[in-house]
């Protein structure tokens, strides 16, 4: 720590996380003291805070973070989503980033134009809302304050209702008086001097250009104000230049010397730009149908019951523990548990799954799934933001607000696409003002000409396709999914969906319903105890353990009504078995690979080993005392539609692959009915990510399908993580792709989808390139010297009006997706 004579000092307070005993925190104040521009540190092990004053001029506060995640330890971070308002174009999207980003204490930006929402990643003991909307508002933005997570939230609805109808009273206004002044240009139908004339045009047009266009210019006025340009620049400058032409010819006739003015240049163009930002708006709100439709789904009330009496309560009055009565035919208003009778439920509007499930006491239900026959009452054990049917909204709305890496470069391409524009339309202006009369007469004077190519290079150029190209499919690609039982944690997660060539499925619990039942107990030639016996010594140890295969023995031990002894020393053998004492015997129970380590002979049943795992069951050998006493087998029955789900992950030209723990002969045996040629079997949990290394160090694109926790290392480590809904919250964490519904068929269903998706951005982007490169240069005049094409600045409107609705609408043919048949 060094003197510090400076009288600016801050203090600061971080929360550290990680710290385990006082040794930690005098290790953090070490290194933070020792930092140039620190005048003091104090860490404070029992809050968990570390209080450190320091000169702003010398050091900043972000690198107490790096200093601090260097030693191991972890100070909170927070992703935030908020809605921005004043985004017009794609050239806003990089403004908006670089901005946010400047800020001391934000480590994240995601903008996405479409949706109208940022992501911020940011460190809430460095930096708070009013910083981040301050930040903004310098540059010419409003942000709003964080989105409540409420399902039944309405303000991004009353939002938009409020600037379609704003949009709508401005359209229907500038076209009528559009359309009337086209009419009265065209002078040769009507007997009016050209002066008065001129004046009534005037009259007509000057509302439209400041009313109708008024949003133009506030845009254009806040870019100048803040030092940049955008799509709002473009239309204020070209229609201006021909309305403020048109005033000047109007007012002072006699200096210009002819009568001609285009009003209806301006006016014309106006409407256009309003009616396509009018049709935008409702194909982007269409776009995210699938949110509104998730919100939708939840029940306004419920009936409850409290001191002895039902009473219909609205669902946000709901607390923890109350017990809801639902009857046939209504929707189940929060996620609970069932308490009292049995119904079956239809889950197909979260889950996608037609087929009602059947539940009875003690069975988890989920919120807004409909009821279909019985009466039941259910204790509440989750509302508001923690119900499924909010999570699910969370991901789908983080999803839609996520990026794809490819339009990362559209961003900086459009976020220098509007000062290029207007360089190139003042170039045209110049060059046809200067050299117009070279190229052979002009159809007017080489000014007009000049202006008019000005004025269309200003109005055609549309930076708004480029933005919306890639979050608008996104949007109707994750809602989509959502729709079907599929949820997409973002861009990125479909971009790489799109790429793979192999799927690696785990076995039990995946591919197999993960719940076995005991086929076998057989007993060995020398044994000196019989069946009963042995399912008590085994259901006695595996009583202690939490594993699939365990369940199953304790599960048919309590069916013969057997009684468990007390075991001591149990230890669980990840990957191998289980071991313990009873009445002072070593007892072991596991695979061959435990029988093989502990030098335990099990010759004498090595061929019903290997029969019975000929025939896909697993077998589990029991010993006392070093001597093998017998087998217990298990069955596991093979999902619905599992083997459909492989063939058609084949006919899609993709390699798949079966990783599990089971022995060779019954992985082997499982794969075969499965229709899977690559079997990895006998792998530990830590062998699963070593074989996706293994597989994605060959070069390819690996998806592993999982559902456990110990299926996470290697969801993580894959290029796309696809994890089961009937799995475990740790294996969604790590997913990138997660299914609501337990058919696997949705796995073939999420790649297409995300091809599908891909295939429309491409799409959207070759198109939006394509219109810029081929209409500013047909703007400009290229063609008029040799074809005598000139595009009007009327039809630039049209043109760069539909361009950016054609990209959203492309977007929206996504929601007629539907997964091909076997």
């Amino acid at each position: 720590m060094t003197g510090l004579k400076s009288k600016n000092k801050e203090n600061i307070t971080l929360p550290v996380k990680g710290m385990s005993c006082a040794s930690c925190s005098a290790r953090i104040e070490k290194k933070v003291g020792e930092l140039e521009g620190v005048v003091s540190a104090h860490v404070n092990f029992a809050a968990e805070a570390a209080t450190i004053e320091f000169d702003p001029q010398k050091i900043s506060a972000s690198q107490f973070l790096e200093t601090i995640e260097k030693l191991g330890f972890e100070v909170p971070r927070q992703s935030t989503t908020f809605a921005i308002e004043g985004m017009t174009c794609a050239s806003c999207v990089s403004r908006v980033e670089k901005k946010l980003a400047s800020v001391e204490g934000v480590h994240e930006v995601d903008v996405n134009l479409a949706t109208e929402q940022v992501l911020v990643g940011y460190i809430p003991a460095l930096v708070d809302f009013k910083i981040l909307q301050s930040a903004l508002e310098e540059a010419g933005y409003r942000l709003l304050p964080e989105k409540l997570q409420d399902v039944s939230s309405k303000g991004d609805e009353g939002r938009y209702i409020k600037n379609l109808a704003d949009l709508k009273l401005k359209l229907v206004f500038s076209g009528l008086t559009s359309l009337v002044v086209m009419f009265l240009s065209m002078s040769t139908l009507f007997n009016l001097e050209s002066n008065t004339l001129n004046i009534t045009l005037f009259i007509l047009a000057t509302p439209v250009q400041f009313f109708g266009g008024w949003q133009f210019y506030r845009g254009a006025f806040n870019g100048f104000r803040h030092g940049y340009a955008d799509m709002n620049t473009l239309i204020a400058v070209g229609t201006s230049a021909a309305y403020l032409y048109s005033v000047w010819v109007t007012f002072f006739p006699a200096l210009v010397g002819f009568s001609e003015v285009y009003y209806d240049t301006s006016v014309m163009i106006i409407a256009l730009v309003l009616l396509g930002r009018w049709m935008e708006a409702r194909a982007k709100h269409s776009a995210s149908s699938a949110i509104k439709k998730l919100i939708g789904l939840q029940p306004k009330t419920a009936h409850v019951e409290r001191e002895g009496r039902e009473i219909e309560i609205s669902v946000e009055d709901l607390i923890q523990g109350d017990v809801v009565l639902v009857r046939p035919g209504e929707k189940i208003p929060v996620d609970g548990i069932l308490v009292e009778g049995k119904s079956s439920i239809d889950e197909s509007m979260l889950t996608g799954e037609s087929v009602p499930v059947d539940k009875k006491s003690g069975d988890e239900v989920i919120g807004a799934s409909l009821n279909k026959t019985g009466f039941f009452k259910m204790r509440v054990t989750r509302m508001g933001k923690d119900t499924v049917l909010a999570q699910i909204i969370q991901l789908v709305e983080q999803a839609q607000g996520s990026k794809a890496p490819v339009q990362r470069l559209v961003d900086k391409i459009a976020g220098i696409f509007v000062p290029v524009v207007i360089g190139l339309a003042l170039l045209a202006f110049a060059f046809w003002w200067g050299f117009g009369d070279a190229f052979g007469p002009l159809p007017t004077t080489p000014f007009l000409f000049a202006l008019m190519v000005f004025i269309s290079v200003m109005i055609i150029a549309c930076p708004c396709a480029l933005g919306l190209a890639t979050p608008t499919a996104i949007m109707v690609g994750t809602g989509k999914g959502a729709e079907m039982g599929i949820l997409i944690k973002g861009g990125e997660a479909l971009e790489q969906a799109e790429k793979l060539d192999t799927i690696v499925f785990d076995k039990t619990g995946t591919l197999t319903c993960g719940k076995p039942e005991v086929a076998d107990v057989l007993l060995s030639p020398t044994a000196v105890l019989d069946a009963d016996r042995l399912l008590v010594l085994a259901g006695s140890l595996e009583k202690k353990s939490e594993h699939p295969l365990a369940q199953a023995v304790v599960a048919e031990a309590r069916k013969h009504n057997l009684r468990f002894e007390t075991v001591v020393d149990f230890e669980a053998l990840p990957g191998f078995g289980v071991q313990g004492k009873i009445d002072s015997k070593n007892i072991f129970l596991g695979n061959i690979k435990l029988m093989q380590e502990q030098q335990i002979d099990f010759s004498s049943m090595s061929d019903e080993l290997e029969k019975l795992a000929g025939q896909g069951k697993t077998p589990m050998i029991l010993s006392i005392d070093g001597k093998i006493e017998g087998i217990i087998t298990t069955t596991d029955k093979l999902k619905p539609n599992a083997k459909e789900c492989v063939h058609r992950l084949k006919k899609m030209g993709l390699k798949v692959m079966m990783v599990t723990g089971d022995n060779r002969k019954t992985a082997q045996a499982v794969a075969r009915q499965l229709g899977i040629d690559d079997v990895i079997s006998e792998v530990l949990p830590s062998g699963k990510r070593d074989e996706i290394r293994k597989q994605m160090a060959e070069g390819r694109k690996v998806a592993m399908v999982g559902d456990g926790i110990n299926d996470a290392p290697a969801l993580a480590e894959s290029t796309v993580g696809i994890a089961l809904g009937s799995g475990t919250d740790v294996a969604m964490e790590a997913s990138d792709i997660t299914l609501v519904t337990s058919d696997l068929q949705a796995v073939p269903q999420a790649i297409e989808l995300s091809r599908q998706t891909l295939a429309k951005i491409r799409q959207n982007l070759f198109w939006a390139f394509f219109y810029n490169v081929l209409g500013i240069p047909i703007a400009a005049g290229v063609l008029y010297p040799f074809y005598g094409v000139l595009l009007k600045p009327v039809f630039a409107a049209v043109a760069m009006s539909l361009s950016s609705v054609s990209v959203v609408g492309n977007s929206l043919l996504l929601k007629r997706f539907s997964p091909s048949k076997l």
